[in-house]
């Protein structure tokens, strides 16, 4: 098929099961036992399981409680940030001997656009098959990738062989892949959307695309142009080497549930500073204030108001947070709490048009 849009070639880099990993490179001990990153105090959460500990169902964001019962053999370790980004910075060197054009999405994932490259290198299999190799080399873990001609079709191809592999869906394939792809599978459709998904009928890209933009609208809002237009290979966002946060925010999660709103406002002050102190190290400010709860039962509830002007101090932030603390009644014992900040000031300052992207043909070396 041909696109009447540029082509460009671009990679989706997701390292294995990163931060698990990088503890059993570093203690060989480790190695080939369920393990667990962070999750092992009473109130913990895991952030990250290796590939032995998710055969068990344990996974990232799980209660440590429940990841213990689902693997009584599970070894928990405490988290090392400061190590994870200082191999995340070894990985991206690698990135940027080859493009400039890199975007982070977090410590272990990032997009690559190598439509034009350092190497000179057409094909960019052959590029993310080389950087992968490199990253092995270089840090002792391995990494998979995707590859295609936007970032979304690369995010979803990067996930098909997993781990310590890649895929590559060329531009004649696209079609078709996207039209056999699951709906569960395709980046930004979560859970309850699929299930919302599954109840229209829809199960397949292929049963997606036989819907109207009128109908996706409808059902899906300002989400459903974005559908219409990824299950048709059409998807514009630039790999931006300088993401612009859409929030910033805190959050806190409690050794022993609270049921009082007077202990949530002590917690919510120490949280607003937290936030005040990111805000001004990035220099930001923001109209929205979301004040986040998890409940003990683990359901999430999540209450906003827009100010019509830009705040960041944490008088201000607090203040708000407060009322909409009070707005309604808490439906049950509280173990989390955050507030975030959106609609920031960095939106004003949009990003040049990009520049017009390199025309290639369909049948380019991929």
């Amino acid at each position: 098929m041909d696109f009447d849009f540029p082509l460009r070639k671009i990679i989706h880099v997701d390292m294995d099961a990163f931060y698990a990993s990088v503890e059993q490179h570093d203690n060989p001990e480790l190695k080939g036992k369920p393990i667990a990153v962070g999750g092992g105090s009473k109130r913990g959460v895991v952030s990250a399981a290796s590939y032995e500990a998710r055969k068990f169902g344990v996974r990232s964001a799980m209660a440590g409680s429940i990841a213990q019962r689902n693997c009584p053999d599970l070894i928990f370790v405490k988290p090392r940030f400061e190590r994870y980004k200082e191999v995340s910075y070894e990985i991206r060197s690698i990135f940027f001997e080859y493009t400039d054009l890199v975007e982070p999405l977090s410590l272990d994932e990032a997009y690559l656009d190598v439509t034009e490259n350092k190497k000179g290198n057409p094909s960019a299999t052959l590029i993310a098959k080389e950087i992968r190799q490199k990253i092995l080399e270089k840090t002792g873990l391995t990494a998979s990738a995707g590859i295609s001609i936007n970032k979304f079709i690369a995010k979803v191809a990067s996930d098909y062989n997993k781990p310590n592999g890649q895929k590559t869906v060329n531009p004649e394939e696209v079609i078709q892949f996207l039209e056999d792809l699951d709906i569960r599978k395709f980046y930004g459709v979560g859970k309850v959307t699929a299930e919302k998904m599954y109840r229209l009928g829809i199960f397949t890209g292929k049963d997606l695309k036989q819907r109207s933009l009128e109908f996706l609208d409808e059902k899906f809002g300002k989400s459903g142009k974005y559908y219409y237009h990824v299950v048709r290979g059409i998807h514009h966002s630039a790999v931006k080497p300088h993401r612009i946060p859409k929030s910033v925010g805190a959050e806190r999660t409690f050794f022993e549930n609270l049921s009082s709103e007077i202990f949530m406002l002590e917690k919510l002050d120490n949280i607003a500073g937290e936030l005040e102190r990111r805000l001004q190290k990035s220099k930001i400010a923001g109209k929205t204030v979301t004040l986040k709860i998890k409940y003990s039962d683990f359901t999430l509830q999540t209450r906003s108001k827009t100010l019509p002007y830009y705040i960041a101090s944490k008088d201000l932030i607090l203040e708000t947070a407060r009322e909409l603390l009070y707005q309604s009644s808490l439906e049950n014992s509280v173990r989390l709490l955050g507030i975030s900040l959106a609609n920031l000031n960095t939106e004003k300052q949009k990003e040049a048009p990009e520049k017009e992207a390199v025309s290639v043909q369909l049948r380019f070396d991929f």
